[in-house]
């Protein structure tokens, strides 16, 4: 790894140069979801407890997600509450997801609802969220001060068999699709699953309907293989969202250095994680494992090619929002096939691995502190902030 130049900006200078520049997180899942857990939100969840008993997470997220839309849509304080999270993170621009985890089965209609729900947050909040629809929306955020979405898919399964329905969910606004989620869908193999193939034809098919639509193709969670064949197939730039460096530390989750770098030279985008145990493999990660990645990336791939999409909202060891769940809650029903493809043990998302640094969305200036602590220069952070993502967004979607 280079040896980097001594600080050039303190951390009150780079605090300050964070919330003046244009900040993009390529990942942040919750983004209108789970941003938001006011007291109303709180006492519903109790209630729902003791009047049902216990249940898994991903069973009570549906409510507590619907809950929040209507927060927004009917109170000054949530929309305030709301917004003062995005201020506090200084980001100007994030991508939002829409379909992940669920069942194969449900995902069309489970998408096409947090779809709707997301413009609905959108339309409430009066032109303090912009909906990102081309690269001047991005710039436009920027210069008026406001914040702007992405809408996005981590899984194409979406899709179902049905290609014409690229152009559908592009119509409602989605710009980025990741190929798979962990698992193996019709499109290819996740990065989890038990044998790791490539594209399927059926997923080659897709890859160029996606570029046809100017549809972002995100391979972030998938096989090493489908990241190759993606690059093979696809005449646009491609991107790997939110990742780390496996040369740094060894995840499933994680990319070699030899894809990184094929990535970067056809002009794609490099985004680094916080989760703590895919930057670590200690339970106590620091963001200092953080700016270890950016480090590797940027002398693997070079200044131009490197971001962040941070994957985290909550406290959490994951992608968790910042809803308060009761920790005896499980992540899942065990009776139930879990859709999102980790082991939790083996892919150190337990509780017991911790972030030291960023406990939620509104501590992302203190990543752009570390960074500056490594001695890159205010040229160099506006590229890894946002400018990096801007260029390949304004090259692939316009």
């Amino acid at each position: 790894m280079l040896q980097r130049r001594k600080p050039m900006l303190t951390p009150e200078e780079a605090r300050k140069f964070h919330y003046e520049a244009l900040v993009t997180d390529a990942q942040q899942p919750p983004a209108t979801s789970g941003f938001l857990f006011t007291e109303r939100m709180r006492a519903a969840l109790n209630e729902y407890i003791k009047r049902d008993g216990p249940k898994a997470r991903d069973e009570i997220a549906p409510l507590m997600e619907e809950m929040a839309v209507q927060e927004i849509k009917t109170s000054p304080e949530a929309r305030d509450q709301y917004l003062d999270l995005w201020r506090r993170s200084g980001v100007t621009v994030a991508s939002g997801t829409y379909a992940g985890t669920e069942p194969p089965s449900r995902s069309f209609e489970l998408a096409t609802k947090r779809l709707a729900q997301a413009h609905a947050v959108v339309d409430a909040l009066d032109g303090e969220l912009i909906l990102v629809l081309r690269a001047a929306d991005i710039e436009r955020a920027h210069q008026s001060n406001k914040h702007g979405l992405i809408l996005d898919f981590q899984n194409a399964t979406p899709f179902g068999d049905d290609l014409d329905r690229v152009e559908y969910f592009h119509n409602l606004g989605v710009r980025m699709v990741q190929l798979t989620y962990n698992l193996r869908n019709l499109v290819g193999d996740g990065c989890t699953e038990a044998h790791q193939g490539g594209l399927s034809y059926f997923g080659r098919e897709v890859v160029r309907r996606l570029n046809e639509h100017r549809i972002l193709v995100d391979v972030s969670h998938c096989s090493e293989q489908v990241g190759w064949d993606a690059l093979k197939v696809s005449t646009a730039p491609v991107v790997v969202s939110h990742s780390g460096s496996k040369a740094v530390c060894q995840h499933d989750r994680n990319k070699s250095d030899e894809l990184a770098k094929a990535v970067a030279d056809r002009g794609g985008f490099f985004g680094v994680v916080v989760i703590a145990g895919f930057i670590s493999s200690r339970k106590e990660a620091t963001l200092d494992d953080f700016a270890d990645h950016v480090e590797h990336l940027v002398d693997v791939v070079g200044i131009d090619h490197v971001g962040i999409g941070t994957d985290k909202a909550g406290p959490g060891p994951g992608t968790e929002s910042l809803v308060e769940y009761p920790p005896t809650l499980p992540r899942h029903d065990p009776r139930k096939f879990a859709w999102a493809g980790f082991r939790l043990e083996e892919h150190r998302l337990t509780p017991d691995y911790h972030l030291t640094g960023y406990e939620n969305f509104g501590d992302w200036p203190n990543l752009t502190i570390k960074l500056a602590e490594r001695g890159f220069n205010e040229g160099e952070l506006r590229k890894l902030l946002g400018l990096n993502f801007l260029r390949v967004f304004r090259e692939v979607v316009g």
